[in-house]
C-alpha cells in the first residue's frame, strides 16, 4: 500500500509541474487517502503487538 502512496506522489508531483490539472488534484487526494490508510494500519499493527508482548 505503501507503494501506491509513493506512486500517487511522484505523479501528482509530476501533474503539478507541468501544470495543476484534475489529474494532479486526483492523484494528490487518492495518495493523502493511501497515507492515512496506511498510518492507521501501523498504529492498529503496532498497538496489537503491544497487546501480544504483555
Amino acid at each position: 500500500m505503501l507503494r501506491w502512496t509513493i506512486i500517487f506522489i511522484i505523479i501528482a508531483i509530476i501533474a503539478g509541474i507541468l501544470g495543476f490539472s484534475g489529474i494532479a488534484g486526483a492523484s494528490a487526494g487518492i495518495a493523502k487517502i493511501f497515507f492515512f490508510i496506511f498510518i492507521v494500519l501501523f498504529i492498529l499493527s503496532l498497538l496489537k503487538s503491544l497487546m501480544k508482548k504483555s
